[in-house]
């Protein structure tokens, strides 16, 4: 038994992942990461975030890695047995990230998403209730169904018609979950996502749910198939092409750094409830579309060689901002304060500094 307050957090080479480390180590906690770079598995090289880990273990001395699957259900409960109730937050970040991916492996996506979440929910609940459980799911449960709405094509993006309910602060929770496609990730996740709240309602557990949009940041390892920011600066910087799926790149998605994020994840950690749903996203403060994105890095003195292909993404929105005034109510405290610009300015940052 560890008499210290601890920390679990999965997917802690990622990038929510590895910032929540640092923020929490910081604050006092032990900090036991959970990562078996899967991420290397799904998107090759560019994935690979082997270097995260060894820079951890170097810099957080009460860092511990557990290179575990979060699929090994007897391998986790090692974990468990042995911090036990000292375990007072856990923040699961582990993900199969990418709804075009999915569709190539639908046993691999699933049993990441779904029944990875449920492992650490049993686990949980049996060793360590008092805690806060913090889950990253992603707006991607809401399906298509915000592209049946009416659209305004403009020179470098696509808006909502201003007399819509949800053009002045963007899409809140009360978006429809049913009736739309969502892509196999969607439906894995939203999975995830119902676990956990009814674990909270039915266990009256500390369970929160974050429906994230575009979450990014200097340390993101952007890959073609996930994390559009990071990789579009990315190949810009190491000019190499880079390809547009629809909507004439004129995509709206809110960007949300993830230092930011985790300030989020310290507020619910002061101030828990049970089972609570959020979206969470850049807001009307930080979202761009591609072609916007691609006329700053422009600006900024990298020009990226491109194409736009026809067809969409299969269940893509074409314009998502996360309206975040319910979690703004039930924490005052914290803002963005980091918007798409600066997440670009603070990647071209950190990609040349590797290269």
């Amino acid at each position: 038994m560890v008499d210290m307050k601890t920390a679990l957090i999965t997917g802690s080479t990622g990038l929510i992942g590895n910032e929540s480390v640092r923020f929490l180590h910081d604050k006092g906690y032990k900090v036991i990461g959970v990562d078996n770079n899967l991420r290397k598995y799904f998107f090759g090289d560019n994935g690979d975030t082997s270097p995260v880990k060894k820079e951890l273990l170097a810099d957080y001395p009460q860092y511990e890695h557990a290179d575990i699957d979060i699929r090994n259900f007897q391998e986790l409960e090692k974990v468990f047995i042995d911090y036990g109730k000292s375990i007072e937050v856990i923040i699961h970040a582990a993900a199969q990230p990418s709804h075009d991916w999915a569709a190539k492996e639908v046993f691999t996506d699933f049993e990441v998403n779904a029944n990875g979440t449920l492992n650490l929910l049993e686990l949980y609940r049996k060793y360590s209730a008092n805690a806060v459980f913090i889950y990253m799911s992603t707006n991607k449960v809401y399906g298509d169904f915000t592209n049946k709405f009416n659209y305004v094509e403009e020179e470098y993006r696509w808006n909502l018609e201003r007399k819509s309910q949800y053009a002045n602060l963007g899409f809140d929770e009360s978006i429809s979950v049913d009736n739309s496609l969502h892509s196999l990730f969607g439906v894995s996740k939203l999975s995830a996502d119902l676990l956990v709240q009814e674990y909270g309602r039915y266990y009256s557990l500390q369970t929160t749910c974050l429906r994230g949009g575009c979450l990014s940041g200097p340390s993101h390892k952007g890959a073609e198939l996930h994390g559009f920011l990071s990789y579009l600066v990315k190949c810009t910087v190491t000019k190499k092409p880079y390809k547009v799926f629809g909507y004439k790149g004129k995509q709206v998605r809110d960007n949300l750094h993830s230092a930011d994020l985790v300030e989020a994840f310290w507020e619910i950690i002061q101030k828990p409830g049970i089972s609570q749903v959020f979206n969470v996203g850049g807001t009307m403060n930080s979202n761009i579309s591609i072609l916007e994105a691609i006329n700053y890095l422009a600006e900024v003195g990298y020009k990226l060689e491109f194409e736009i292909e026809n067809e969409n993404r299969k269940g893509d929105h074409i314009w998502w901002i996360s309206d975040m005034s319910k979690f703004k109510k039930q924490y005052p405290n914290w803002k963005v304060k980091r918007d798409s610009f600066k997440i670009i300015d603070e990647t071209i940052s950190a990609l040349k500094i590797m290269n």
